[in-house]
């Protein structure tokens, strides 16, 4: 593989300025069209209710690729990735829009592009979730806007420009107003290309209602006004006279936005379509003839290098990703790992790996089960559908599992017989070698990458003051102690009572943090654990106090644990202001006591962050505030006044 030291890399690139220009005939254009959340639901991959006949025909003049998967189930951990060619767990920007530092080197692999003389250009998106994307943006685009285009570069200069459509996303398939989404989306459609809610394909962990098969039909048409939109890319580069100097790529930046689609390590999250074409003179760099599939595995840290690969640059150090096209095609993937943190309000930590046929999930909260309330895609009728019904005897295997309150611990999945991930195989005596095998990849993965998803997100923020997550991992053993966080958060859901009283005793902040979650989990408390959890209501860190409050809380001791809650809002730390937030929104009626301060609390958040405030703005310290609205607001919706 071409690879070279960050030494020379940052030496180079400061010689580069904007480059010398390169031009379309000694390297290819490369061309990323990407749509928003949507999983492999197109006429090309056999989906016989969709109707894309653009990207139906890139697929027959291209590549196809049956096993590609992003790296998070949401967009923007998924875009911090890609973007730096590594996983955000190893970057510490595993967690929805936390705006973590990262080293100032990781500039974003289109920096290499453009220093070496190609235009890039992006429309539109810059969410790349860390505290440094103005200095990519800044060095990784020569224009970033609703109109860039490669068409504002100078004549023969070669390429890199990125389309990121937002058509398929789930604010449009499932949480506008059906009016605006017929309004904006569905009369964009011929009417042969709107889908029939009577046909729609309804899997079976939905029940089979009409507002059920509506939205489905929804997100399909959605899908069909994208395709589009595809289509007018690629005649455009026709029109420009650019086909057959451009390789083209279409992906999506995630499963779709449907419930236990988008948020979930499933297959329904994580796999995506992803189509890539050559012109002819570019044929020699493709893996076969067009029109063929590949069932390679691909995932999103592989896509950076991959681009780097295919333009002839090195590939810098840091880069976890593996290319999969170019000159410095890597060895064959043997898995593709997920990961799931924080959205939005919703905390949770999960991960996954996935070889061609298993997929295996471990899950480190999994007394918070799939379908947690969550305020922004409860917008959408689909998501109450799926609750009331959860609410009823008629539920069935499949729909419990993602509308029930819990979760396994284990999942295994054989994704070849069982494509959907119905049948949950990690306690069939058949397959406790490939559990034993899935398991130990995934034990292996998180201490090579560092995973830093295991440190509490307030707890992090106070931990790397000066320095970066990234860098944090990196240090001396000291400084991070991954492999114990790791073993305290491996306990919860089968660990001992002994064992959780170790950890909340334990000398690392984080390890008291998951002795707590252990107790938040089990089934019940002793009065030894009540008196551990009580003590630890006075530990100096606020997410410990907070997650011994819900443990204490969760079994019905609200003496002290609520007050404690209460508290925790008037942190100056929002990461934490968020944890006690969205604990006391799920306690409900317990916490009935902490409406004053939850009162308090929604109008310092509206303060922070003003209800007129543009959803561009790019201060990290808004979003915080607005994820704390979000469980504030839902509790004063129930039990207080607006």
């Amino acid at each position: 593989m071409i690879r070279i030291s960050l030494l020379l890399l940052m030496i180079v690139s400061s010689f580069a300025a904007d480059g010398p220009s390169v031009d379309e005939e000694s390297v290819p254009n490369i061309l990323w069209i990407t749509a928003e959340d949507m999983s492999p639901t197109l006429g090309c991959y056999g989906d016989d209710y969709a109707i894309t006949p653009n990207i139906d025909q890139l697929a027959s003049d291209g590549v196809l690729y049956t096993n590609a998967f992003a790296t998070a189930p949401v967009c923007s951990p998924s875009r911090s990735c890609i973007i730096n060619g590594l996983p955000a767990t190893s970057q510490g920007t595993q967690q929805m829009r936390s705006a973590f530092p990262i080293p100032g080197y990781m500039k974003g692999f289109p920096s290499l592009l453009r220093d070496a003389g190609h235009y890039t250009s992006n429309n539109v998106k810059t969410d790349y979730n860390n505290g440094n994307w103005e200095a990519i943006v800044e060095a990784s685009w020569n224009e970033s806007s609703d109109q860039a285009h490669w068409r504002s570069r100078e004549e023969g200069k070669a390429f890199f420009s990125v389309f990121n459509l937002m058509t398929s996303h789930q604010s449009r398939t499932m949480v506008w107003p059906y009016e605006q989404f017929v309004s904006e989306i569905q009369n964009k459609l011929e009417a042969s290309e709107i889908h029939s809610p009577k046909t729609a394909p309804v899997p079976p962990y939905y029940p089979d209602t009409p507002v059920i098969r509506k939205t489905i039909a929804r997100f399909y048409d959605c899908v069909t006004a994208m395709d589009k939109e595809v289509g007018a890319i690629l005649q455009q580069l026709e029109d420009d006279g650019l086909a057959d100097s451009t390789i083209v790529f279409f992906y999506s930046d995630h499963g779709s936005g449907m419930p236990r689609h988008k948020r979930a390590l499933l297959d329904s999250g994580l796999k995506i379509p992803l189509i890539v074409r050559f012109p002819e003179r570019y044929q020699h760099l493709s893996p076969s003839e067009p029109g063929t599939r590949t069932d390679r595995l691909v995932s999103f840290d592989d896509f950076g290098p991959t681009v780097l690969s295919l333009t002839g640059k090195a590939i810098p150090e840091y880069m976890e990703g593996k290319p999969f096209l170019g000159r410095a095609d890597d060895s064959l993937r043997e898995y593709t790992y997920g990961h799931r943190d924080r959205v939005d309000e919703v905390h949770d930590l999960a991960r996954s790996v996935r070889d061609q046929r298993f997929l295996y999930i471990r899950n480190f909260m999994p007394h918070l089960g799939y379908n947690q309330p969550t305020a922004w895609p409860d917008l959408g009728e689909i998501r109450h559908e799926i609750y009331a019904h959860a609410k009823t005897e008629f539920m069935t295997g499949p729909q419990r599992h993602f509308a029930g309150p819990t979760r396994p611990l284990e999942e295994l999945y054989d994704c070849q017989a069982d494509p959907q991930n119905l049948k949950n195989l990690a306690g069939s005596p058949a397959h406790q070698d490939n559990l034993e095998r899935m398991r130990t990849q995934l034990d292996k993965r998180l201490r090579d990458s560092r995973d830093l998803g295991f440190i509490p997100e307030a707890l992090a923020w106070e931990t790397s003051k000066g320095s970066t997550p990234y860098d944090l991992a990196r240090a001396s053993q000291n400084a991070y102690q991954q492999s114990r966080l790791i073993k305290a958060a491996s306990q919860v859901g089968q660990g001992s009572e002994n064992e959780f009283l170790a950890n909340l005793e334990h000398s690392d902040p984080g390890v008291r943090f998951w002795g707590a979650v252990g107790f938040s989990a089990a089934q019940s408390l002793s009065d030894k654990a009540i008196d551990a959890l009580t003590t630890a209501l006075e530990d100096a860190v606020p997410n410990v106090r907070i997650e011994s409050a819900n443990a204490l809380a969760r079994h019905g001791r609200i003496e002290k644990s609520i007050s404690a809650l209460a508290s925790a809002l008037e942190e100056e730390n929002l990461a934490a202001v968020q944890h006690a937030a969205r604990v006391i929104e799920l306690l409900g009626e317990k916490a009935i006591e902490a409406l004053p301060a939850v009162t308090a609390c929604n109008a310092r958040m509206l303060t922070i962050r003003p209800p007129d405030t543009s959803p561009l703005d790019p201060d990290p310290e808004l979003d915080k505030a607005m994820f704390v609205g979000f469980s504030t607001q839902a509790f004063l919706n129930r039990f207080g006044s607006n």
